[in-house]
Parts: C-alpha cells; structure tokens; sequence
C-alpha cells in the first residue's frame, strides 16, 4: 500500500510538471515580444480572497491551516480540523467596486473534505450615454461577475494532499452575458525539513468566454435598394477570451512555534498566462494564538507595477466548541489607491 502510495505521488507531481509545461509552451514563444496584459477575461478570478490571504501578500499557496485555502491551493481543504470551516471577505476593490468571497468546507472522515465557495465582483450603475444622448438616455447599465466552485480535497499519505475545484464562471455587461467552466487543481507536501510545506496550484483551466445578448444583433439594409428585401437580420461578432490561468508554486515555513508566540514565513511563485513571472511574499507573527500580525510584498519583480507592500492583522478565539476570526487586510495599490479587506470566519 506504501509503494502504491508513493507511485500515485510521483505520478502526480510528474502530470501537474507535464500539464504546467503544455500549457505555457505556446505563450513562452511569444513572451518576449508580446505584451499580453489584458487579453483575458474574468479577472475578478484574479484579486485574491481573504483579509490574511491579501495581508501576506498573497503568498498562499502552501498554506493549510484554514478555508481560504479553497482558492489558493484546495489541496488544504484536506487538513482543516474540526468538522469545517466558513467565511466571508468583503472588500472595496478599486474605483468604486465591490468584491466578495464566501466559502464553507465539511470534512468527511476518511472519504476526505468538501467545500463551496461564491465570487461576487459588481460595479456600480451608471447612466447610459450615445453621441446623440450625451446626458444620458434614461437608462442605466452595470457590470457584474459570479464565479461557484465544488471543491474535493483528501489526505493521501500523512504528508500529501490533493484537492480539485470545479467551477462555473459568468460575466455581464448590460444586456450581454459570458459564461464558461474551469477547474483548479493543486497539491500539498509536507517535507522532511521541519515545519516546511510545499504547495503547487494550477487556477482557472477552461473553456474561453465569449459575450452574447441583445444588444449585438441589427438590422441590416441590403446594398441593392431595388431588391425585395429591405432588411436583413444581422449580428456583430464578438471575440472569445481566454481565463486568466496562473500557476502557482508556494513554500511556507514555520520558523517559530511556542505557546506564547509564532511566526510563519511565505513565499509564491507565480506564472500567468498574461504577465510576466512575479514573486510574492508574506509573514505572520502570532501572540498567545489571539493577535497575528502581518505584512508583505506584492508582484515583486513585474515592471509598471502599482502593487506593493501589503499588512493586516487578525484575531481569533474559541468559544463553545467553535473558533471565531476576526482578520483586516490593507494592499498598496500606488496610483489608484489601497484596497482594504475584511474577513470573518468560524471553524466548527
């Protein structure tokens, strides 16, 4: 059983290398002389959630001590204790919208643990304009993106985990509406160095997305006014978009760990398909396990990069068989201001 637990570990570390390198051979040709900065979709899919997550500047990866591991790495939905876990994050995002994460887990014994998680990303309403109606036609428009996700996640060995996310993504602008699939895979290794884990995710694996609706079909006049048509129902074609896909290869170490005090230190890897490769990086100090604090860099390495330092702290305690946290986030975003995130979650 040892053995065939050890082969199933070698190959899946050898299919997640393989499936990495397939899905960035094309793009590595053309890196150096492409920029391919906004050509995804969904980038809501990208901010990150969590007020801790975002605090430790997004290193997150090999972290697998609570629910937001469901959206970095849902290999460690495997090992939260308990019968599971919830939480909600709220934040502000830039320019005026909003962007929220909620998930619960539910562990399953030996069959392994399952979780649920909701994005939300909503801009505000604002008055539809034309050249002839620069004041506005009366109407009003909106943009808002929903993502949910199935997550299954099982200890293999005592020191691997691997987990899988599916998930259904939607986009709407106005009367126009894209949607589309992926999944997320990632896996956990407990090395044999002390308190040191590994952590590699694939996110957002799937199908393109390609706006459809009402607004994008016409009339059209045929070019011979003599014919017995006068007109032609027609239809703008719109382009299809890839997800933003990022793999992501994380180390967490726990360089301290006593009654009276902790402190974890992270580091990411992190490959998009319409960016270059950054490095982001975080620590926690803990006191008493009640007061964490945090801090972090984000995006280290991207050029004409508004992303920076990051710092939150956190509070937790437990009451009647249940552990409650309390976390605030804040994130740099240079020219167009921070970003502040707040979380709560309950383990239970």
């Amino acid at each position: 059983m040892k053995k065939l637990k050890k082969i199933f570990l070698g190959y899946t570390c050898l299919c997640l290398f393989l499936l990495n390198t397939s899905l960035f051979s094309q793009e590595a040709q053309d890196v150096s002389s492409i920029d391919r900065v906004g050509t995804t979709a969904a980038k809501f899919l990208t901010i990150g959630a969590g007020a801790r997550s975002i605090a430790m500047g997004g290193a997150y990866t090999a972290i697998a001590e609570d629910i937001l591991s469901i959206y970095w790495n849902p290999a460690g939905l495997a090992r939260i204790g308990g019968y599971g876990e919830a939480t909600f994050n709220h934040a502000e995002w830039l320019v005026g919208t909003d962007y929220d994460f909620a998930a619960f887990s539910l562990n399953a014994g030996n069959l392994g643990a399952f979780g649920f998680q909701v994005i939300s990303f909503r801009t505000p309403e604002q008055a539809v304009r034309t050249i002839r109606s620069p004041d506005g036609t009366g109407q009003l428009w909106d943009a808002s993106s929903i993502a949910l996700g199935l997550t299954y996640a099982k200890n293999l060995t005592d020191r691997f985990s691997i987990g899988f996310t599916a998930k259904f993504i939607q986009e709407s602008l106005f009367n126009e509406t894209a949607r589309g699939g992926a999944f997320d895979i990632g896996v956990l290794y407990d090395t044999p160095f002390k308190n040191v884990t590994l952590g590699a995710s694939i996110s957002n694996f799937g199908s393109k997305l390609q706006l459809d609706g009402r607004d994008i079909f016409f009339n059209e006049s045929p070019l011979d006014d003599q014919g017995a048509v006068d007109e032609v129902p027609s239809k703008f074609r719109t382009e299809s978009f890839e997800l933003p896909l990022y793999f992501r290869f994380g180390l967490a170490w726990k360089a301290m760990d006593t009654e009276d005090m902790s402190i974890l230190v992270t580091t990411d890897g992190l490959q998009p398909n319409d960016n270059t490769e950054v490095v982001n990086s975080g620590i926690e100090v803990g006191f008493k396990d009640i007061l964490f604090l945090r801090g972090g860099y984000k995006s280290l390495f991207l050029e004409n990069n508004e992303q920076g330092a990051t710092f939150g702290l956190g509070l937790q305690y437990d009451a009647v068989g249940t552990n409650l946290k309390l976390d605030f986030g804040w994130a740099d975003y240079g020219r167009l201001d921070d970003v502040k995130f707040v979380s709560f979650a309950i383990r239970y």
